[in-house]
Protein backbone atom coordinates (compact mmCIF):
# COMPACT_ATOMS: atom_id res chain seq x y z
CA UNK A 1 0.00 0.00 0.00
CA UNK A 2 2.83 2.45 0.72
CA UNK A 3 4.49 1.60 -2.52
CA UNK A 4 1.04 2.53 -4.18
CA UNK A 5 0.90 5.80 -2.14
CA UNK A 6 4.31 7.12 -3.06
CA UNK A 7 3.56 6.21 -6.74
CA UNK A 8 0.54 8.16 -6.00
CA UNK A 9 2.98 11.41 -4.95
CA UNK A 10 5.29 10.95 -8.11
CA UNK A 11 1.73 10.67 -10.61
CA UNK A 12 1.05 14.01 -8.66
CA UNK A 13 4.38 16.14 -9.25
CA UNK A 14 4.09 14.70 -12.96
CA UNK A 15 0.18 16.08 -13.26
CA UNK A 16 1.21 19.12 -11.58
CA UNK A 17 3.49 20.01 -14.06
CA UNK A 18 1.43 19.26 -17.02
CA UNK A 19 -1.50 21.54 -15.17
CA UNK A 20 0.76 24.62 -15.29
CA UNK A 21 1.08 24.30 -18.90
CA UNK A 22 -2.08 23.48 -19.78
CA UNK A 23 -3.81 26.13 -22.32
CA UNK A 24 -7.41 24.64 -21.95
CA UNK A 25 -10.04 24.95 -19.24
CA UNK A 26 -10.88 22.00 -16.70
CA UNK A 27 -13.61 19.86 -16.67
CA UNK A 28 -14.97 22.53 -14.51
CA UNK A 29 -14.32 25.76 -16.97
CA UNK A 30 -11.39 27.08 -14.23
CA UNK A 31 -8.89 28.91 -15.59
CA UNK A 32 -6.01 27.31 -16.15
CA UNK A 33 -3.54 30.03 -14.57
CA UNK A 34 -5.52 28.72 -11.12
CA UNK A 35 -2.43 26.24 -10.92
CA UNK A 36 0.21 28.95 -11.81
CA UNK A 37 3.00 29.02 -8.90
CA UNK A 38 2.49 32.50 -8.34
CA UNK A 39 -1.58 32.35 -8.30
CA UNK A 40 -1.26 29.61 -5.94
CA UNK A 41 1.24 31.72 -3.71
CA UNK A 42 -0.96 34.27 -3.86
CA UNK A 43 -3.52 32.01 -2.13
CA UNK A 44 -1.55 30.85 0.60
CA UNK A 45 -0.81 33.79 1.64
CA UNK A 46 -4.38 35.40 1.31
CA UNK A 47 -5.34 31.96 3.91
CA UNK A 48 -1.96 33.13 6.04
CA UNK A 49 -3.43 36.58 6.47
CA UNK A 50 -6.78 35.35 7.68
CA UNK A 51 -4.85 32.95 10.11
CA UNK A 52 -3.01 36.58 11.16
CA UNK A 53 -5.96 37.86 11.59
CA UNK A 54 -8.36 35.47 13.88
CA UNK A 55 -4.94 34.36 15.74
CA UNK A 56 -4.89 38.78 16.66
CA UNK A 57 -8.33 38.38 17.97
CA UNK A 58 -7.48 35.56 20.07
CA UNK A 59 -4.58 37.11 21.26
CA UNK A 60 -6.31 40.67 22.13
CA UNK A 61 -9.70 39.21 23.64
CA UNK A 62 -8.61 35.88 25.05
CA UNK A 63 -5.22 35.28 25.39
CA UNK A 64 -3.95 32.76 28.16
CA UNK A 65 -7.42 30.80 27.53
CA UNK A 66 -8.59 27.94 25.84
CA UNK A 67 -10.89 29.64 23.17
CA UNK A 68 -11.62 33.04 21.66
CA UNK A 69 -15.60 33.90 21.53
CA UNK A 70 -15.50 36.40 18.57
CA UNK A 71 -18.56 37.72 18.86
CA UNK A 72 -18.73 39.13 22.37
CA UNK A 73 -14.68 39.42 21.84
CA UNK A 74 -14.22 37.78 25.49
CA UNK A 75 -13.09 33.52 25.84
CA UNK A 76 -13.84 30.35 26.87
CA UNK A 77 -12.32 27.84 29.06
CA UNK A 78 -13.25 24.34 28.33
CA UNK A 79 -12.78 23.91 32.49
CA UNK A 80 -11.80 25.31 35.85
CA UNK A 81 -8.42 26.80 34.78
CA UNK A 82 -7.23 27.47 31.03
CA UNK A 83 -4.78 24.82 29.17
CA UNK A 84 -3.89 26.92 26.50
CA UNK A 85 -6.00 24.80 23.75
CA UNK A 86 -5.81 27.05 21.36
CA UNK A 87 -2.17 28.43 21.60
CA UNK A 88 -0.92 24.78 21.47
CA UNK A 89 -3.48 23.44 18.43
CA UNK A 90 -2.41 26.41 16.77
CA UNK A 91 1.58 26.44 17.24
CA UNK A 92 2.13 24.09 14.32
CA UNK A 93 0.03 26.13 11.85
CA UNK A 94 2.41 28.98 12.53
CA UNK A 95 5.44 27.22 11.87
CA UNK A 96 4.23 25.78 8.65
CA UNK A 97 3.02 29.26 7.45
CA UNK A 98 6.65 30.43 8.45
CA UNK A 99 4.88 32.95 10.97
CA UNK A 100 8.20 33.10 13.16
CA UNK A 101 7.05 35.64 15.36
CA UNK A 102 3.90 34.72 16.39
CA UNK A 103 5.18 31.20 16.42
CA UNK A 104 7.84 32.19 18.75
CA UNK A 105 5.87 34.54 21.31
CA UNK A 106 3.16 31.46 21.18
CA UNK A 107 5.78 28.86 22.13
CA UNK A 108 7.26 30.51 25.31
CA UNK A 109 3.48 31.18 26.28
CA UNK A 110 2.80 27.33 26.48
CA UNK A 111 6.35 26.42 27.62
CA UNK A 112 6.29 28.68 30.68
CA UNK A 113 2.42 28.82 31.65
CA UNK A 114 1.16 25.81 30.65
CA UNK A 115 0.59 23.13 33.60
CA UNK A 116 -1.05 19.62 33.37
CA UNK A 117 -0.90 19.65 37.54
CA UNK A 118 -4.66 19.85 37.69
CA UNK A 119 -7.52 18.51 39.54
CA UNK A 120 -9.83 18.63 36.03
CA UNK A 121 -11.65 15.99 34.61
CA UNK A 122 -10.42 16.00 30.93
CA UNK A 123 -11.37 14.50 27.73
CA UNK A 124 -8.71 11.91 27.21
CA UNK A 125 -9.50 11.78 22.91
CA UNK A 126 -10.00 15.72 22.85
CA UNK A 127 -7.03 16.73 24.83
CA UNK A 128 -4.89 13.61 23.19
CA UNK A 129 -5.55 14.71 19.34
CA UNK A 130 -5.53 18.66 20.06
CA UNK A 131 -2.83 18.80 23.06
CA UNK A 132 -0.83 15.46 22.86
CA UNK A 133 -1.03 15.43 18.95
CA UNK A 134 0.25 19.50 18.96
CA UNK A 135 3.14 19.76 21.42
CA UNK A 136 4.36 16.79 19.61
CA UNK A 137 4.13 18.01 16.41
CA UNK A 138 5.34 21.50 17.52
CA UNK A 139 8.21 19.25 18.84
CA UNK A 140 9.41 18.53 15.87
CA UNK A 141 8.63 21.22 13.92
CA UNK A 142 10.93 23.60 16.07
CA UNK A 143 13.36 21.15 18.42
CA UNK A 144 12.19 22.94 22.09
CA UNK A 145 12.43 19.86 24.10
CA UNK A 146 10.43 21.57 26.58
CA UNK A 147 7.26 20.73 24.58
CA UNK A 148 8.29 17.11 24.21
CA UNK A 149 8.62 17.49 28.50
CA UNK A 150 4.94 18.81 28.49
CA UNK A 151 3.95 16.20 25.65
CA UNK A 152 5.46 13.29 27.89
CA UNK A 153 4.02 14.62 30.85
CA UNK A 154 0.35 15.18 29.72
CA UNK A 155 0.75 11.06 28.40
CA UNK A 156 1.50 10.03 31.67
CA UNK A 157 -1.38 11.35 32.56
CA UNK A 158 -3.77 9.95 30.55
CA UNK A 159 -2.16 6.84 30.36
CA UNK A 160 -4.78 5.84 33.44
CA UNK A 161 -8.14 6.19 31.19
CA UNK A 162 -7.07 3.06 29.15
CA UNK A 163 -7.55 1.31 32.87
CA UNK A 164 -10.69 -0.65 32.14
CA UNK A 165 -11.48 -4.31 31.72
CA UNK A 166 -11.62 -4.52 28.70
CA UNK A 167 -7.83 -2.03 27.79
CA UNK A 168 -10.68 0.29 25.76
CA UNK A 169 -10.04 4.14 27.06
CA UNK A 170 -12.66 5.69 29.81
CA UNK A 171 -13.95 9.17 28.22
CA UNK A 172 -12.83 11.12 31.05
CA UNK A 173 -9.42 11.36 33.13
CA UNK A 174 -8.40 13.35 36.21
CA UNK A 175 -5.04 14.90 35.30
CA UNK A 176 -4.04 14.90 38.95
CA UNK A 177 -5.61 12.21 40.09
CA UNK A 178 -5.81 9.68 37.82
CA UNK A 179 -9.53 9.14 38.21
CA UNK A 180 -11.79 7.73 35.52
CA UNK A 181 -15.13 8.28 34.38
CA UNK A 182 -17.47 7.73 31.45
CA UNK A 183 -17.83 4.27 30.34
CA UNK A 184 -19.86 5.01 27.57
CA UNK A 185 -18.08 5.75 24.72
CA UNK A 186 -17.58 5.34 20.68
CA UNK A 187 -14.73 3.85 18.25
CA UNK A 188 -13.22 7.30 17.05
CA UNK A 189 -13.05 7.92 21.01
CA UNK A 190 -11.77 4.77 22.06
CA UNK A 191 -9.28 3.94 18.32
CA UNK A 192 -8.36 7.53 17.95
CA UNK A 193 -5.34 7.58 20.10
CA UNK A 194 -2.57 5.71 18.65
CA UNK A 195 -0.92 8.30 16.25
CA UNK A 196 -0.43 10.50 19.22
CA UNK A 197 0.53 8.01 22.03
CA UNK A 198 2.64 5.93 19.37
CA UNK A 199 4.66 8.29 18.19
CA UNK A 200 5.30 9.62 21.57
CA UNK A 201 6.81 5.69 22.20
CA UNK A 202 8.72 6.03 18.80
CA UNK A 203 10.45 9.15 20.24
CA UNK A 204 10.95 8.06 23.93
CA UNK A 205 11.53 5.23 23.37
CA UNK A 206 8.84 4.20 25.91
CA UNK A 207 6.89 1.32 24.74
CA UNK A 208 4.11 1.55 27.43
CA UNK A 209 2.29 4.72 25.33
CA UNK A 210 2.30 2.30 21.90
CA UNK A 211 0.68 -0.81 23.16
CA UNK A 212 -1.81 1.04 25.50
CA UNK A 213 -3.35 2.76 22.69
CA UNK A 214 -3.17 0.21 20.16
CA UNK A 215 -4.76 -2.39 22.10
CA UNK A 216 -7.74 -0.02 22.70
CA UNK A 217 -7.67 0.24 18.65
CA UNK A 218 -7.80 -3.49 18.73
CA UNK A 219 -10.23 -4.00 21.29
CA UNK A 220 -12.92 -2.26 19.52
CA UNK A 221 -12.08 -3.88 15.58
CA UNK A 222 -12.21 -7.21 17.82
CA UNK A 223 -16.18 -6.34 18.66
CA UNK A 224 -16.89 -6.10 15.08
CA UNK A 225 -20.08 -7.50 13.54
CA UNK A 226 -19.83 -10.69 11.98
CA UNK A 227 -20.42 -8.57 8.23
CA UNK A 228 -16.87 -6.28 9.40
CA UNK A 229 -18.72 -3.38 10.50
CA UNK A 230 -18.34 -1.14 13.84
CA UNK A 231 -21.34 0.84 15.67
CA UNK A 232 -21.45 4.03 17.17
CA UNK A 233 -21.46 3.31 20.35
CA UNK A 234 -20.14 1.01 22.94
CA UNK A 235 -19.33 0.72 26.77
CA UNK A 236 -15.88 0.37 27.47
CA UNK A 237 -16.08 -1.70 30.94
CA UNK A 238 -18.73 -4.31 29.53
CA UNK A 239 -17.48 -4.32 25.76
CA UNK A 240 -21.25 -4.61 24.73
CA UNK A 241 -22.63 -2.20 21.77
CA UNK A 242 -24.66 0.89 22.96
CA UNK A 243 -25.64 1.44 19.64
CA UNK A 244 -25.76 -0.15 16.68
CA UNK A 245 -25.65 2.51 13.70
CA UNK A 246 -22.24 1.92 11.44
CA UNK A 247 -21.06 4.97 9.18
CA UNK A 248 -17.91 6.99 8.36
CA UNK A 249 -19.27 10.05 10.51
CA UNK A 250 -18.95 11.50 13.89
CA UNK A 251 -18.36 8.85 16.54
CA UNK A 252 -16.60 6.57 14.13
CA UNK A 253 -14.92 8.46 11.23
CA UNK A 254 -11.10 8.91 12.88
CA UNK A 255 -11.43 5.09 14.05
CA UNK A 256 -10.97 3.97 10.41
CA UNK A 257 -8.89 7.21 10.07
CA UNK A 258 -6.21 5.56 12.45
CA UNK A 259 -6.48 2.14 11.28
CA UNK A 260 -4.88 3.24 7.78
CA UNK A 261 -2.79 5.91 8.98
CA UNK A 262 -0.95 4.00 11.34
CA UNK A 263 0.37 1.43 9.05
CA UNK A 264 1.52 4.24 7.15
CA UNK A 265 3.01 6.02 9.79
CA UNK A 266 4.47 3.10 11.92
CA UNK A 267 4.03 0.52 9.50
CA UNK A 268 2.00 -2.02 11.76
CA UNK A 269 0.77 -5.06 9.66
CA UNK A 270 -2.06 -5.10 12.21
CA UNK A 271 -2.97 -2.38 11.03
CA UNK A 272 -3.10 -2.53 7.77
CA UNK A 273 -5.04 -5.57 7.74
CA UNK A 274 -7.32 -4.12 10.26
CA UNK A 275 -7.95 -1.41 7.44
CA UNK A 276 -7.95 -3.59 4.53
CA UNK A 277 -10.70 -5.69 5.75
CA UNK A 278 -12.50 -3.01 7.21
CA UNK A 279 -12.55 -0.70 4.13
CA UNK A 280 -14.08 -4.10 2.01
CA UNK A 281 -16.89 -3.90 4.60
CA UNK A 282 -17.54 -0.06 4.07
CA UNK A 283 -17.40 -0.59 0.59
CA UNK A 284 -20.14 -3.56 0.66
CA UNK A 285 -22.71 -2.10 2.92
CA UNK A 286 -22.05 1.23 3.53
CA UNK A 287 -21.43 2.82 -0.06
CA UNK A 288 -24.42 4.28 -1.94
CA UNK A 289 -24.70 5.55 -5.14
CA UNK A 290 -27.58 7.52 -5.78
CA UNK A 291 -29.56 9.69 -7.56
CA UNK A 292 -27.74 12.47 -6.03
CA UNK A 293 -24.30 11.57 -6.36
CA UNK A 294 -22.15 9.02 -4.34
CA UNK A 295 -22.44 8.68 -0.96
CA UNK A 296 -21.61 6.73 2.28
CA UNK A 297 -24.90 5.78 4.06
CA UNK A 298 -25.74 4.89 7.93
CA UNK A 299 -26.57 0.99 8.34
CA UNK A 300 -27.17 -1.30 11.21
CA UNK A 301 -23.83 -2.73 11.87
CA UNK A 302 -25.31 -6.71 12.19
CA UNK A 303 -27.79 -6.91 8.96
CA UNK A 304 -26.40 -4.17 6.74
CA UNK A 305 -29.24 -2.77 6.66
CA UNK A 306 -30.02 0.97 6.18
CA UNK A 307 -31.13 3.43 9.04
CA UNK A 308 -30.87 7.02 7.57
CA UNK A 309 -29.85 8.32 3.91
CA UNK A 310 -27.51 11.19 6.64
CA UNK A 311 -24.63 12.24 5.50
CA UNK A 312 -22.47 15.65 7.05
CA UNK A 313 -19.11 17.65 7.25
CA UNK A 314 -17.21 15.29 9.53
CA UNK A 315 -17.67 12.40 6.82
CA UNK A 316 -16.53 14.73 4.25
CA UNK A 317 -12.95 13.32 5.65
CA UNK A 318 -13.24 10.04 3.96
CA UNK A 319 -12.58 11.31 0.46
CA UNK A 320 -9.21 12.11 1.60
CA UNK A 321 -8.60 8.51 3.51
CA UNK A 322 -9.69 6.89 0.43
CA UNK A 323 -7.08 8.89 -1.47
CA UNK A 324 -4.13 8.54 1.01
CA UNK A 325 -5.72 4.36 0.70
CA UNK A 326 -4.90 4.77 -3.74
CA UNK A 327 -8.75 4.43 -4.17
CA UNK A 328 -9.09 7.81 -6.34
CA UNK A 329 -12.08 7.23 -8.07
CA UNK A 330 -14.20 6.49 -4.74
CA UNK A 331 -12.63 9.61 -3.66
CA UNK A 332 -13.45 11.32 -6.15
CA UNK A 333 -16.59 10.97 -7.25
CA UNK A 334 -17.50 11.32 -2.77
CA UNK A 335 -15.52 15.01 -2.47
CA UNK A 336 -17.82 15.72 -5.56
CA UNK A 337 -20.91 15.14 -3.58
CA UNK A 338 -19.23 17.17 -0.42
CA UNK A 339 -18.71 19.76 -2.71
CA UNK A 340 -22.50 19.44 -4.21
CA UNK A 341 -23.19 19.85 -0.10
CA UNK A 342 -21.03 23.14 0.01
CA UNK A 343 -22.25 24.59 -2.74
CA UNK A 344 -26.28 23.89 -2.43
CA UNK A 345 -26.41 26.31 0.43
CA UNK A 346 -23.16 28.66 0.01
CA UNK A 347 -21.47 26.64 2.97
CA UNK A 348 -21.91 23.42 4.05
CA UNK A 349 -24.51 22.28 6.93
CA UNK A 350 -23.71 19.94 9.69
CA UNK A 351 -25.73 17.44 8.10
CA UNK A 352 -28.06 16.43 5.13
CA UNK A 353 -30.39 13.68 3.89
CA UNK A 354 -28.28 13.41 0.47
CA UNK A 355 -31.72 11.45 -0.94
CA UNK A 356 -33.83 14.91 -0.72
CA UNK A 357 -30.71 17.12 -0.50
CA UNK A 358 -32.37 18.70 2.50
CA UNK A 359 -30.74 19.61 5.89
CA UNK A 360 -30.71 17.37 9.02
CA UNK A 361 -28.78 20.02 11.01
CA UNK A 362 -28.22 23.76 10.02
CA UNK A 363 -25.27 24.91 11.52
CA UNK A 364 -21.92 24.86 10.39
CA UNK A 365 -18.54 24.64 13.31
CA UNK A 366 -16.09 26.00 10.53
CA UNK A 367 -14.74 22.27 9.80
CA UNK A 368 -12.54 21.10 8.07
CA UNK A 369 -12.52 18.02 6.53
CA UNK A 370 -13.61 18.99 3.30
CA UNK A 371 -10.66 21.27 2.43
CA UNK A 372 -8.60 17.93 4.08
CA UNK A 373 -9.78 15.73 1.42
CA UNK A 374 -9.69 18.44 -1.19
CA UNK A 375 -5.56 18.96 -0.20
CA UNK A 376 -5.06 15.36 -0.18
CA UNK A 377 -6.76 15.06 -3.62
CA UNK A 378 -4.63 17.72 -5.40
CA UNK A 379 -1.40 16.42 -3.74
CA UNK A 380 -2.33 13.03 -5.71
CA UNK A 381 -3.98 14.04 -8.84
CA UNK A 382 -2.24 17.72 -9.45
CA UNK A 383 -6.20 18.33 -11.03
CA UNK A 384 -6.67 21.98 -10.98
CA UNK A 385 -10.44 21.56 -9.54
CA UNK A 386 -9.64 20.75 -6.30
CA UNK A 387 -7.92 24.22 -6.08
CA UNK A 388 -10.85 25.54 -7.27
CA UNK A 389 -12.78 24.10 -4.23
CA UNK A 390 -10.60 25.90 -2.17
CA UNK A 391 -11.28 28.79 -3.97
CA UNK A 392 -14.76 28.18 -3.28
CA UNK A 393 -13.95 27.23 0.39
CA UNK A 394 -12.18 30.70 1.07
CA UNK A 395 -15.00 32.53 -0.13
CA UNK A 396 -17.14 31.24 1.35
CA UNK A 397 -15.63 31.53 4.77
CA UNK A 398 -14.42 34.89 4.04
CA UNK A 399 -17.95 35.86 3.59
CA UNK A 400 -19.69 34.36 5.92
CA UNK A 401 -17.78 33.28 8.50
CA UNK A 402 -15.01 36.44 8.94
CA UNK A 403 -15.86 38.89 11.94
CA UNK A 404 -14.47 42.05 12.85
CA UNK A 405 -11.44 40.32 15.20
CA UNK A 406 -11.60 36.71 14.12
CA UNK A 407 -14.04 34.39 12.39
CA UNK A 408 -17.46 32.80 13.85
CA UNK A 409 -18.91 29.80 13.84
CA UNK A 410 -22.80 29.55 12.08
CA UNK A 411 -25.57 28.54 13.58
CA UNK A 412 -27.81 28.64 10.54
CA UNK A 413 -26.24 27.91 7.03
CA UNK A 414 -29.60 29.39 5.13
CA UNK A 415 -30.15 32.62 7.51
CA UNK A 416 -25.81 32.89 7.82
CA UNK A 417 -26.66 33.62 10.63
CA UNK A 418 -22.83 33.67 13.05
CA UNK A 419 -22.56 31.95 16.37
CA UNK A 420 -20.20 33.13 19.17
CA UNK A 421 -17.73 30.09 18.89
CA UNK A 422 -14.36 29.74 17.01
CA UNK A 423 -12.95 25.97 17.80
CA UNK A 424 -9.63 25.61 18.23
CA UNK A 425 -9.51 23.27 14.79
CA UNK A 426 -10.64 26.51 12.68
CA UNK A 427 -6.53 27.87 13.18
CA UNK A 428 -5.20 23.83 13.83
CA UNK A 429 -7.38 22.13 11.19
CA UNK A 430 -9.39 24.54 8.62
CA UNK A 431 -6.63 27.21 7.74
CA UNK A 432 -3.97 24.93 7.79
CA UNK A 433 -5.06 22.61 4.83
CA UNK A 434 -6.31 25.24 2.93
CA UNK A 435 -2.89 26.92 3.48
CA UNK A 436 -1.07 23.57 2.43
CA UNK A 437 -3.90 23.52 -0.47
CA UNK A 438 -2.27 26.10 -2.23
CA UNK A 439 1.41 25.67 -0.78
CA UNK A 440 4.63 24.63 -2.65
CA UNK A 441 4.45 20.66 -2.15
CA UNK A 442 7.81 20.31 0.10
CA UNK A 443 5.86 22.29 3.00
CA UNK A 444 5.39 19.10 3.90
CA UNK A 445 6.46 16.05 2.92
CA UNK A 446 3.61 13.56 2.65
CA UNK A 447 5.98 10.33 2.31
CA UNK A 448 7.56 11.20 5.71
CA UNK A 449 4.97 13.25 7.27
CA UNK A 450 1.35 11.96 8.35
CA UNK A 451 -1.10 13.85 10.41
CA UNK A 452 -3.38 13.33 13.22
CA UNK A 453 -7.09 13.84 13.38
CA UNK A 454 -6.78 16.97 14.40
CA UNK A 455 -3.90 18.18 11.32
CA UNK A 456 -1.12 17.81 13.25
CA UNK A 457 2.11 16.68 11.24
CA UNK A 458 3.83 14.08 12.19
CA UNK A 459 7.11 12.93 11.07
CA UNK A 460 8.31 9.47 10.93
CA UNK A 461 11.97 10.22 12.17
CA UNK A 462 12.21 6.38 13.51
Amino acid sequence: MRALFCILLIAAEMAFAISMNAQTLSATGTAPNIANPAAKAEMANRVRLEFLHAWSGYKQYAWGHDELKPLSKSFHDWYKKPLLITPVDALDTMLLMGLKEQANEDRELIATKLSFDQDIYVKNFEITIRMLGGLLSSYQLSGDKRLLALAEDLANRLLPAFNSPTGMSYVYVNLKTGAVRGEESNPAEVGSLLIEFGALSKITGKQIYYDKAKHALVEVYNRRSPIGLVGSGINVKTGQWTDTTSHVGGGIDSYYEYLLKSYLLFGDKDCQKMWESSIKALNTYIADQAPTGFWYEQVDMNTGKRVSTDFGALDAFFPGELTLAGDLDRARRLEDSAYKMWTLFGIEPEEIDYSKMSIVYNGYALRPEIVESAFYLYRATGDPRYLEMGHTFYDSLVKYCRTDVAYAALKDVQAKTQDDEMESFFLAETLKYLYLLFAPADTVDLKVVVFNTEAHPIRRTW
